[in-house]
């Protein structure tokens, strides 16, 4: 006979050990830590299996990070809830100082039970591994950013610049490059060895590139991923990037949720009758924001669809097509409207980024209902 109906259990995870909290249920349900275990699969499975002998019903939960997804998977793997806590939206007593494993989770097993926790959403191994293959990219894009600017800088140095107005890293641009010639010899071999270190980066993004090109037709959001890529300033690279990122977007009920996800609405501080917003959130997804960011300044052109968009365009449904249209129209609208009041430009695409968002959901939707619903939209 189990002695207690259900019990809520919090991990706070490290490299080697995890720390671990019960809470009993019921309001004044006991809260007991029960010391550190291995971090080992062995180890949480002998650990689930004890409790699941004292109590009717497990819930399990631990912060999401860089122990990644394997514990819940395990967890769930044995027939429990499990869930990855989102940090930043754990609650915290602002006098409180002190941290340390022990008293982190006890803290996360009274929240658990009490219903506090925010979790995130957990990808199958599929969608992490593409996770992994697009940060590899974006990784190597930033290398190769950080080894051009040193190759800029060096030639700065020595009073070299190259035509002002001239677009950088152009086959022109290379092309001065290989032609610069240096008085020393030392200084020769610095600025070979940064071109040959620049090169090497851009040969790895190429690759990097090539395999998620090469990955997306397996993809169980490929679909998703060719509808989005109709839409100005996506291709396969950014609509991958952002997918992979932020996941299904049909878990969002609305599109007012995907941008509350994203951190583009304004934040907000209100009292009484008082209304007082503030910068946007900026909560979320960091690299799914940035990307919508960028792609997003696209939409300061007016609405057009070039020769390489339209074989893109041509590919999807007629709902999706309609789609991106209007978001091109509306979003050029905005931005247009917003400069001319004075904004920033910077803000006015901030603001477009947040409609983007909704036009992204909307078509994810489109791309995802079946054939006969499409159909019937034309």
């Amino acid at each position: 006979m189990r002695d207690h109906t259900e019990g809520f259990v919090a991990f706070d995870t490290s490299k080697l050990r995890n720390s671990v909290a019960i809470a009993d249920g019921g309001r004044n349900g006991e809260v007991r830590y029960l010391g550190e275990i291995e971090n080992t699969g062995a180890s949480v499975t002998k650990l689930v299996k004890k409790l699941a002998g004292k109590y009717e019903r497990l819930s399990f939960c631990y912060e999401a990070g860089p122990t990644g997804y394997g514990v819940y998977r395990q967890i769930t793997s044995l027939g429990h809830e499990c869930s990855v806590v989102a940090p930043t939206l754990i609650p915290k007593k602002p006098g409180d100082r002190v941290k340390t494993n022990r008293r982190d989770a006890v803290s996360l097993a009274k929240l658990l039970r009490a219903g506090e926790l925010t979790a995130v959403w957990v990808p199958d191994r599929r969608h992490e591994a593409m996770r992994d293959l697009t940060r590899a990219r974006e990784t190597a894009m930033l290398d190769l950013r950080a080894k051009r600017q040193q190759i800029s800088s060096f030639l700065l140095r020595q009073g070299l610049s190259y035509l002002e107005g001239k677009r950088s890293w152009t086959k022109m641009h290379m092309n001065w490059l290989a032609s610069q010639k240096f008085e020393l010899a030392e200084h020769r071999i610095v600025f070979e060895e940064m071109m040959e270190a620049m090169r090497q980066a851009q040969g790895r993004l190429e690759r990097l590139e090539g395999a998620i090109h090469a990955a997306v037709p397996d993809w169980s959001l490929s679909a998703v991923v060719t509808a989005l890529m109709a839409m100005r300033g996506l291709d396969m690279i950014s609509a991958a990037t952002f997918l992979a990122e932020v996941g299904d977007l049909s878990r969002f009920q609305s599109p007012y949720e995907l941008m509350a996800y994203l951190g583009l609405v304004p934040s907000e501080a209100s009292t009484g009758d008082k209304v007082k917003r503030g910068p946007i959130t900026k909560a979320g997804n960091r690299r799914a924001r940035r990307m919508l960011v960028e792609c997003s300044w696209s939409y300061q052109h007016p609405p057009r669809v070039s020769k390489q968009k339209q074989a893109k365009v041509d590919a999807v449904p007629q709902a999706v097509r309609d789609i991106a249209w209007k978001a091109q129209c509306r979003l050029n609208r905005r931005y247009r409207a917003l400069v001319r009041r004075g904004k920033l430009k910077t803000v006015a695409i901030t603001a477009v980024a947040r409609e983007f968002a909704g036009f992204i959901w909307a078509v994810a939707r489109a791309a995802s209902a079946p054939t006969t619903a499409v159909t019937g939209a034309k």
